[in-house]
């Protein structure tokens, strides 16, 4: 499993976190959704993956490029199934 890291894209306050360590999220989802110039601002999951760090708290200051959580993928080659195989 890789660690990808959730970056914020600019300067803002964290408005509110809308994950916990742990969850499961798809590609698209929202974890994180910044403040800036009063218009609130999604932060989407980059990829389906399981929340193993969250680095900020809600009304935080960040700054762009910052790192404020990170997702953990499977890669190739990781075999992870919900149900046992079958011949």
């Amino acid at each position: 499993m890789t660690d990808v890291p959730v970056l914020s894209e600019l300067n803002a306050v964290v408005l509110k976190i809308e994950v916990a360590l742990g969850d499961r999220v798809r590609e698209g989802d929202t974890l994180i959704v910044l403040e800036s110039m009063k218009m609130e601002i999604p932060v989407a999951a980059p990829g389906d993956g399981t929340v193993t760090a969250i680095l900020v708290k809600e009304r935080q200051v960040v700054e762009e490029g910052q790192k404020l959580a990170a997702l953990g993928t499977a890669e190739i080659g990781d075999v992870q199934h919900d149900q046992p195989m079958t011949p």
